[in-house]
């Protein structure tokens, strides 16, 4: 597929890393457009690149400044060269096999003990608590970026219906916390401060360090969630 007609400016972060912003915020076309750039460059790295972190609707490049002068012309700078390089890839059309996604399913316990928050989100929006879990599992929800902790997945966009502020002061989160802040939903992977409302709790682990893959998500995965028993929940964790 083409590349979309996004505007865009690149300007360096620091002293070895440039970033790309579309400047569009929580954008689905602008994120599938950083998400398809990421793939095509790990698939076909820069001189120099050591690493990519996508955001909503951004890309940052991370570069070995050594090895990036290395290949530069006379008189450019590590950034001035890594900007140009970038420039030239990101005019070439986005393949489609470059975008790549995954439907992960995540079950999740919403009952009392897991869900601190579901009833006062319930009370607030003026609707039954049976009502909010169904709206949460009613979608597909795109992983926007990850940040905040290691395989925290920024994900979107939640039912109008259940939109929630985040609390004014963060509380102690379980790892595997569901939770909802303004139009996003995620899980966190570890035991953390957090302002998100909790809703739920997944048994899955969505951070392990020691793994090949040591996250569970990935920027531009799908996820379904779907409900299950205290007892599921159990029988899942101690299953691992």
């Amino acid at each position: 597929m083409d590349t979309p007609s996004l505007t865009y400016r690149i300007f360096p972060l620091g002293d070895a890393a440039v970033t790309i912003d579309l400047e569009k915020g929580i954008d689905e076309a602008a994120n599938s457009l950083v998400i398809s750039w990421l793939n095509q460059l790990q698939s076909d790295p820069l001189p120099g690149m050591t690493e990519l972190i996508p955001a909503y609707s951004s890309l940052t490049v991370y570069y070995d400044i050594i090895r990036a002068k290395k290949t530069a012309k006379p008189g450019q700078t590590a950034f001035e060269h890594i900007r140009e390089q970038l420039e030239k890839r990101l005019q070439q059309p986005v393949q489609q096999n470059a975008v790549k996604q995954r439907l992960v399913r995540v079950p999740v316990c919403y009952e009392d003990e897991f869900a601190p928050d579901l009833h006062y989100l319930a009370s607030e929006k003026n609707i039954p608590v049976e009502e909010v879990v169904r709206l949460h599992c009613a979608k597909e929800y795109k992983v926007y970026m990850l940040g905040f902790l290691p395989g925290f997945a920024y994900m979107g966009e939640v039912d109008e219906q259940i939109v929630m502020p985040r609390k004014p002061q963060p509380h102690p989160v379980e790892a595997g916390g569901v939770g909802i802040a303004g139009k996003q939903t995620g899980i966190y992977p570890l035991n953390s401060p957090g302002g998100w409302q909790i809703i739920g709790r997944t048994p899955l682990n969505l951070f392990d360090p020691h793994s090949e893959e040591p996250t569970l998500l990935k920027a531009g995965d799908r996820v379904q969630f779907y409900p299950v028993t205290a007892k599921d929940y159990y029988d899942i964790k101690n299953s691992r």
